[in-house]
């Protein structure tokens, strides 16, 4: 089944949604015992799905079946699916599907770049490049097998192509350059074509963490590296892929080691397969490939050029609604700046916990946020200002199990699904907070967490809320 090409509608506006995702308009239970339709607005952490994608999987369950080994007719067009999704993974990315790039279909992001970070075969002196403003998964893994060198970025938390040029023009010669394709915190955009270009130049491959950038943007086309999540990409079947040269992957042992990866085994000697399969042991996620294709069929359709002017129009009503609220500090670049950003707006309410605000806009609202540091805890850092002193101070606390004072802001995410009157929904709420309006009840904070839960007998508050796996705020 192959997404039809939506309808454009003359009277719409860039501010309606370009796409009705599953779960919209579904209702959620809030304090006053009035079930609201859920504003989703953490789309930067993972999207609903396409419908597209959802319907892809139903159509294709009848068929599912072991992929690459079996004879058996729905072994095969299962086969069949799952390769076609890599060749779809390939072309959305702007590569030849019969080229010399080859997709590795994984989890998500972070585990590409893990696969990444093993496969290259860095030595511990050899240096990589990275930015201040990367998320976790992209600083992480490489400080496992290399030293990084770091780009910083201004109070705005934004940095310039210069400020690259000057990382890796330092010594030594770095062996790779790892950056964000667009901030998951600010949702600002490097600027990614003339980084890559620039370090090409020097001869320096470069890896893209387009995670947050995939979803919105067409992806670079010269980088040598990209990393991407289906569950960004309006396809939550736990999909992502690492796309690279097939070189990188033809030598070396595989990222891991078992069926499927092998030609020969023997108790003393294996003999590897030829690159993706090499890269990919164990029974693979066909259903997250089919829905990853799914989705990217449905993202062609809408077509990027609506996708842009949408989020355009949603990203300057989120930010300029925030900044133009008293009490209410937008991280970032300053609206006024014309720097773009994808709409995504971090912000904090001056005399209020972030991880409050974000209980108060879910439990009296059914706005759907997220609070924290956005697993990039060193960009958070510094956008909020904070001294050695401040980070020392909550470092100590969080050691002995105390996590009420780690810093963070509250970030709201926007999508294909989002609306403008969402948007503004959003914003009276804001506006109502940051006015100090009393809380309906009283919410206490969970020392183990940092989060706050409302005081109140209704269900599904607190059943579960306070185990450590529904932190917010962790990470």
């Amino acid at each position: 089944m192959t997404a039809a090409t939506p309808t454009p509608d003359a009277s719409a506006s860039p501010a309606d949604p370009v796409a009705e995702l599953i779960g919209s308009g579904q209702l959620v239970p809030c304090l006053d015992g009035v079930d609201r339709p859920a504003v989703e607005l953490d789309q930067a952490a993972s999207t609903q799905s396409l419908p597209e994608a959802a319907a892809r999987v139903a159509e294709f369950l009848p068929w599912y079946s072991s992929v690459h080994r079996g004879a058996g007719f729905r072994s095969r067009r299962a086969t069949a699916a799952y390769e076609n999704a890599r060749r779809a993974v390939l072309s959305f990315a702007g590569r030849d599907p019969d080229g010399d790039d080859v997709a590795v279909l994984c989890r998500n992001t972070t585990e590409a770049v893990n696969h990444l970070a093993y496969r290259l075969r860095l030595a511990p002196s050899d240096v990589v490049v990275t930015t201040v403003v990367e998320h976790h998964a992209n600083l992480l893994p490489w400080g496992r097998v290399a030293e990084r060198r770091y780009v910083e970025c201004a109070t705005d938390g934004t940095f310039a192509l210069q400020d690259v040029e000057a990382a890796l023009d330092a010594g030594p010669k770095p062996a790779l350059l790892a950056v964000t394709g667009a901030s998951n915190v600010t949702g600002w955009l490097p600027p990614i074509d003339a980084i890559i270009e620039s370090a090409h130049l020097r001869g320096i491959p470069v890896a893209v963490d387009a995670a947050q950038l995939a979803p919105h943007r067409p992806l670079p086309t010269k980088a040598d590296y990209l990393a991407f999540s289906g569950h960004k990409l309006y396809a939550p079947f736990g999909s992502g892929a690492l796309i690279g040269p097939r070189s990188t992957f033809e030598t070396g042992d595989p990222f891991l080691a078992g069926g499927g990866a092998v030609d020969l085994v023997g108790l003393d000697e294996v003999v590897w397969t030829a690159p993706p399969d090499r890269e990919e042991a164990g029974s693979p996620n066909v259903i997250g490939a089919v829905a990853l294709h799914a989705a990217i069929d449905a993202l062609e359709a809408i077509g990027w050029e609506r996708i842009a002017a949408h989020e355009h129009a949603l990203a300057d009503r989120l930010r300029q609604g925030l900044a133009a609220i008293e009490g209410v500090h937008l991280l970032g670049p300053a609206v006024d700046s014309g720097i773009e950003t994808l709409p995504v707006a971090a912000f904090t309410i001056e005399g209020m916990h972030h991880a409050l605000v974000a209980a108060r806009l879910s439990a009296e609202y059914g706005i759907a946020v997220r609070h924290g540091c956005f697993c990039a805890h060193p960009y958070v850092v510094r956008l909020l200002g904070l001294g050695d002193v401040a980070v020392d101070a909550y470092r100590n606390e969080v050691l002995h199990g105390d996590h009420r004072n780690v810093p963070g802001a509250v970030r709201a995410s926007a999508g294909l699904g989002t609306s403008g009157e969402e948007i503004d929904t959003l914003l009276a709420a804001v506006a109502d907070l940051s006015g100090g309006l009393p809380a309906p009840v009283a919410y206490e904070q969970d020392v183990g967490t940092g989060d706050y839960f409302p005081v109140t007998d209704l269900p599904g508050w607190r059943d579960a809320a306070l185990e450590l796996g529904a932190s917010c705020a962790r990470g």
